[in-house]
């Protein structure tokens, strides 16, 4: 049995640079794989591990009085969620996309956490906007009913974004993500930019869908890591998607067979075998960099230099 864990922190970190060479060594000791990045302001990460290694990681990470208070989402596998360990010093653990990033600090000030329960009594109604800060690319195979969703493919785009939300500042916002990381930096900007009422979703869709057993919300939450996608709602389930051939509905979110174009689509098992994994005739027919597809349409080496890699580091929860 292995474990899937998301965390983080916004917490002063001082050399980040040093520990996150550190940091690595001891990862690397451990046996655990995924991506951690660390930076002043503080540590995002995702893990994959036995039982025993996350939770000699969590454990290890709770005894620095840094990290005391971190929120571990932990999710059963049968298999690893990566294949290697990554741990980079970054400026910003989430790429704010603000010429000067010490405009915000979650660690000060940011939107009140509300629990998965206190969100199923505010989230419906009417002076209430429920705001999804994610990208386009994840709000496609999953979000929360009747949510708001901006038109971004990073994260670093939401500063542009603030003139759209100006009619709803008489409004309640709650804001949502996957694991709560980009909520803290969005509602600091929403708060600081002048917006009076600001919340959001505690521990993101995946806490909530521990906790809150995910009701109402549609599809599948987008995660950054071999599963592509997991499921959230044990409650009133659903499918908000349908394969990029046929139109059939699936949530089937699988990487482009053609090695240069890696776009992540929507790709029914049916088509995907017709198709061979590719997204378009030319994709298709492009036999030099034209993956073989397997049923699963994951590439663990050539994704690791693809769009879908790169995203996962850029806009990683």
């Amino acid at each position: 049995m292995f474990q899937a864990v998301a965390f983080y922190k916004y917490v002063q970190i001082e050399e980040p640079d040093v520990f996150a060479i550190r940091h690595l060594k001891y990862c690397k000791r451990l046996g655990i794989t995924g991506r951690i990045l660390i930076a002043d302001e503080g540590i995002n990460g995702q893990l994959s591990g036995t039982r025993a290694q996350c939770e000699q990681y969590i454990s290890d990470l709770l005894a620095n009085p840094l990290f005391v208070g971190t929120d571990f989402k932990i999710h059963d596998e049968e298999k690893p969620a990566f294949q290697k360990i990554h741990v980079r010093y970054k400026p910003e653990i989430v790429n704010s996309g603000l010429k000067d990033i010490r405009e915000i600090d979650p660690s000060i000030e940011t939107g009140t956490h509300l629990s998965a329960e206190d969100f199923k009594k505010l989230k419906d109604r009417d002076d209430v906007l429920v705001l999804d800060v994610r990208s386009n690319y994840e709000h496609l195979i999953g979000k929360f009913k009747n949510a708001k969703t901006l038109d971004m493919e990073n994260f670093r785009e939401f500063p542009e974004k603030l003139a759209e939300l100006e009619e709803y500042k008489d409004k309640t916002i709650i804001t949502y993500c996957t694991g709560g990381i980009k909520c803290e930096k969005a509602s600091a900007l929403l708060l600081k930019r002048g917006f009076k009422d600001v919340y959001q979703l505690d521990g993101g869709i995946l806490k909530y869908g521990m906790e809150g057993r995910g009701e109402d919300f549609e599809g599948k939450c987008y995660v950054f890591d071999g599963r592509i996608t997991v499921d959230v709602n044990s409650v009133n389930p659903s499918i908000i998607t349908k394969c990029i051939h046929c139109g059939e509905t699936s949530a089937r979110y699988v990487n482009c067979s053609n090695e240069l174009c890696n776009d992540q689509i929507i790709l029914c098992e049916k088509c995907g075998w017709e198709w061979e994994g590719a997204c378009k005739e030319s994709c298709k027919e492009a036999h030099l960099s034209k993956r073989a597809y397997d049923g699963t349409g994951y590439y663990a080496k050539p994704f690791a230099q693809g769009r879908g890699e790169k995203m996962a580091l850029d806009e990683r929860e």
